[in-house]
Order: structure tokens, then C-alpha cells, then sequence
């Protein structure tokens, strides 16, 4: 499983890390532990240029929350109710998680964009209140490609660090990375079958 995961990155190049990165803040099952570990362990076998990599995949995270940002910017409030009722439960997105950013936002201002970076749940969810707002677009990507640089950064060594054991312990390694996909999944699916409609969070506070 090691093995078959690192082959597909260094065929996808920076290419596919970049359009994986884009996905993995679209779509909630792609995870970017796996991705950026994995291609740490490229990086660490000489495959991958490490800065290249982190530059490359930094940009994929900054377009990614961009689409978010850009509905939240085209979008009113009660039309992201209605999209979020619609396909919320395949994004596993909940209103109440939109309101809790939205209420982040208005409390602590423009700066919680590059603070929740390191939030796994609210790191992509932000970017929607922070497009209703109206925040400058460009401090907007700044602050996601600041907090994300650094998000990655560590994601990317932590790949290097463990690309000796991974070599060592081929078949272990496989099993992990196997199991922490399946715990994805398993995530995905529970929060699908769990999704509640926008009205069962109504009325808001």
C-alpha cells in the first residue's frame, strides 16, 4: 500500500499535488496528512524537490479555500442555507459548523483566517464567512497562504522524518496508512449518515 500510494504521487508530479491539495479543501474524504506525508517520503528519496513541493502544494490550498471564499462572496447568507440544505450532507457540512465560524470571524476579525489553519475542522469552513464579509481578497489569500505554508511545512518534514522507518518497516507502514484512510472514510461516513438539515439548527442564537 506504501509503495503503491508514493508511485501515484511521483507519477502525479507537482501536477497532482497540486490538484489533490485543491481537493482535500473541497471535498472533506481526501485527507493532507496522507497526501503531504507521503510526499515528504518523496521528498526525502530524492524524487521530490522539498521546496518546490511545499510552494506547489501551498498554492493548491490557497486556490481550494478560494472557492470557498468565492461563494461566500457571490452568495447570501440564506442562499449558503439553501446550498448547505442541499448538499450539505454529502460535504459533511453542517450549518451550525458555518455559524460557529462565522461567529469566530465577527469576534476575532481577519487574523482567525491564518489561526484556524491549524484547526481541522474550521481551517476550510472560514473561508465562507470571510467571503460574506467581504474581506479583501488578497489579505484573504494572504493569511491562508501564510498559515497554510507553515501547516504544510510541518506535514512535509514530518514525511522526511519518517521516511527511514517507512523503508524499514514497509509493510507496517502500509498498514497504517491503510488504516488512516479507513479512519477518513469512517469519519465521512458517520458524519454523513449523522448530517442534520439547516432547520434543525433554527433559530440560531
Amino acid at each position: 500500500m506504501t509503495e503503491l500510494l508514493l508511485t501515484l504521487l511521483d507519477k502525479g508530479g507537482y501536477l497532482g499535488i497540486f490538484v489533490l491539495m485543491i481537493l482535500e479543501n473541497v471535498f472533506p474524504p481526501v485527507p493532507s496528512e496522507v497526501i503531504l506525508g507521503a510526499a515528504g517520503v518523496l521528498v526525502a528519496q530524492g524524487k521530490m524537490n522539498g521546496i518546490v513541493l511545499w510552494i506547489i502544494a501551498t498554492v493548491g490550498t490557497v486556490v481550494g479555500n478560494l472557492f470557498w471564499y468565492w461563494l461566500g462572496h457571490r452568495w447570501s447568507e440564506e442562499q449558503l442555507k439553501r446550498m448547505i440544505d442541499r448538499w450539505g450532507r454529502v460535504l459533511t457540512f453542517e450549518w451550525d459548523e458555518f455559524t460557529k465560524a462565522r461567529n469566530i470571524f465577527r469576534k476575532y476579525g481577519d487574523w482567525i483566517v491564518f489561526l484556524l489553519r491549524f484547526s481541522p475542522l474550521l481551517r476550510t469552513i472560514v473561508s465562507l464567512p470571510a467571503g460574506l464579509a467581504r474581506m479583501n481578497v488578497w489579505r484573504f489569500a494572504m493569511f491562508t497562504f501564510l498559515g497554510s505554508l507553515i501547516w504544510n511545512g510541518l506535514l512535509i518534514l514530518g514525511g522526511q522524518a519518517l521516511a527511514g522507518l517507512i523503508d524499514e518497516y514497509e509493510t507496517l507502514a502500509g498498514y497504517a496508512i491503510v488504516a488512516f484512510v479507513l479512519a477518513g472514510v469512517a469519519i465521512y461516513i458517520y458524519r454523513f449518515v449523522t448530517w442534520k438539515p439547516v432547520k434543525a439548527f433554527e433559530p440560531e442564537e
